[in-house]
């Protein structure tokens, strides 16, 4: 490692330092804002999944990938894993849910895309809170139960 440069201790603790990042409250954020963070983690989550399941081709990975983000994949896990929310993980998820988007859904029911934009504030919520383990926790827990259903 060169001198002067140190370790960081996790990703987050990197990006904060390289990149000069304050730390954010996720209770100063509309639920449309945690659903836009939410979904880029979403997608690095399914993506990293599907990579892991070995080397092929991109198009392949591509497609894989797409059936997990898309709005009904992700109204269909929430519906799963709802009995399983806390409280205030309900509460984020219903804001999430409840939230006027400009966005129309283009190939997905208004319903499955508004339980889709809660899933995603959770995602965003749950990671910008830095409670990792339990995001993990419900993304794997819910790609379990759709593949069992």
């Amino acid at each position: 490692m060169e001198e002067g440069i140190k370790a960081c201790r996790s990703f987050t603790d990197c990006c904060r330092e390289r990149l000069n990042l304050r730390d954010m409250n996720p209770a100063m954020y509309s639920p449309l804002a945690l659903a836009y963070l939410g979904d880029a983690v979403y997608e690095v989550i399914v993506r990293s999944i599907v990579m892991n399941r070995g080397n092929m081709p991109v198009n392949k990975m591509h497609k894989k990938s797409t059936e997990l983000v898309k709005a009904g994949t992700q109204a269909r896990m929430i519906r799963l894993l709802e009995p399983e929310l806390t409280g205030e993980e309900e509460a984020v998820f219903r804001r999430g849910r409840n939230a006027k988007s400009v966005t129309v859904a283009k190939h997905a029911s208004v319903a499955d895309y508004r339980m889709a934009t809660g899933l995603e504030a959770l995602t965003g919520y749950l990671y910008l809170s830095e409670q990792f383990d339990r995001l993990l926790e419900l993304i794997s827990r819910g790609l379990e139960k759709i593949e069992e259903s």
